[in-house]
């Protein structure tokens, strides 16, 4: 090998370490452009030209070509590079930000217990079905009347209601605590009721010192329902055998799968009735003698804001903004109700669903104060 072929595989080295530490330019995009045909030249040879030095300037040709799929192959690997790097500090952020809104939810978010200095309606929001599941639960909604309870400048206690009723167990559980707060007498507790305020809504605000609904608000609907489905036929039609054991001879007697006998719908009318006199003796507890004397008021019937003031059961057609003129003066509030927890919520959603899926049941009560 001459002098001149060690320089030139010394410059070639060079230029693929160049390539390989993105010193050099693309030659795919920079450089001078050959035309075609000088480069069919370059590679034909001149005339005259040895075998061995047209040999020569393929061999260097084709490793021009290959010090440019190189620095192509490094280019597009740097840019790759460069996304993974900004993917995954994307990816830190989101994570950073939701562990941080996470804390400040934990930590920060609820209230320090410092009510607001002017005097204000301490509002508690009982919106939804009310269950233990559920946001309107009996100890987010307690724990908010204690809050409300508690501050100093409220000048009235407010259960702001939009539920149809729920659970009658989540449902006494407030009643219980609005009936203990009531018979204290520091400041009156007034529920107001938006769209409906029906069975075990109503039944937690018959509690309350006053009720206050809107004209067309759906009030009352006094009663316990218990709802279910038989399948007993459809289940022989499918060719399923159905495999329940059970150690008491009435333990399976609500499954829908087997027929509901005589004995067993009479008891079960039994356990709704006696509900349903907690139910009555409970509204006529907090209501006194504001009832009117009528043999429908307890028969599960929904009556409008209007009818409803003519029967005692709310005691003034009016809104929230109103009430709170005559209060305080202006139309003014704070909110004492909970915030809810997040990752609670994602718990008992997830929880749900997997009972659901896997056909385990629930332990929720079929009976229900609830407006159907």
């Amino acid at each position: 090998m001459n002098h001149d072929d060690g320089n030139n595989d010394r410059s070639r080295r060079r230029r693929l370490d160049d390539a390989a530490r993105g010193d050099t330019p693309d030659r795919w995009t920079q450089g001078p452009e050959v035309a075609p045909r000088a480069k069919h030249e370059a590679l034909a040879g001149r005339p005259g030209d040895s075998d061995e030095t047209l040999r020569e300037r393929q061999r260097l040709a084709q490793i021009e070509m290959m010090d440019r799929w190189i620095g192509g192959v490094l280019t597009e690997q740097r840019r790759t590079r460069r996304w993974k790097l900004f993917f995954r500090l994307l990816l830190l952020s989101v994570v950073v930000a939701l562990v941080s809104l996470v804390v400040h939810r934990v930590y920060f978010a609820e209230p320090s217990g410092a009510a607001p200095a002017q005097e204000h309606l301490a509002l508690v929001e009982v919106h939804g079905v009310i269950a233990s599941d559920a946001p309107a639960n009996a100890e987010r909604i307690i724990q908010g009347l204690n809050r409300a309870w508690e501050a100093d400048s409220a000048a009235a206690v407010v259960l702001h209601i939009d539920s149809p009723g729920g659970s009658p167990v989540q449902s006494q559980r407030v009643y219980a605590e609005i009936m203990r707060l009531r018979e204290q007498g520091d400041k009156p507790i007034i529920a107001v009721i938006e769209d409906i305020g029906a069975s075990g809504a109503y039944y937690i605000a018959s509690a309350a010192d006053e009720i206050v609904a809107s004209p067309a608000s759906l009030v009352g609907s006094i009663g316990v329902i218990y709802a279910g489905f038989g399948f007993q036929e459809a289940i022989d039609r499918l060719g399923v055998e159905r495999r329940v054991m059970t150690a008491g001879e009435n333990k399976a007697f609500l499954d829908p799968f087997q027929p509901l006998d005589e004995s067993s719908a009479a008891f079960w009318q039994t356990v709704l009735a006696q509900t349903h006199r907690q139910f009555i003796e409970d509204v006529q507890a907090g209501r006194g003698d504001r009832l009117a004397d009528d043999e429908t008021l307890f028969s599960g019937l929904v009556w409008s804001g209007e009818q409803a003031i003519e029967l005692g059961l709310i005691d003034e057609l009016g809104s929230l903004e109103q009430l709170a003129r005559a209060r305080v003066g202006k139309a003014v509030w704070e909110d004492y109700t909970p915030s809810l927890d997040p990752f609670d919520r994602l718990t008992r959603r997830f929880t749900s669903a997997a009972a659901a899926l896997l056909g385990i049941e629930v332990s929720h009560s079929p009976l229900r104060f609830e407006a159907r």
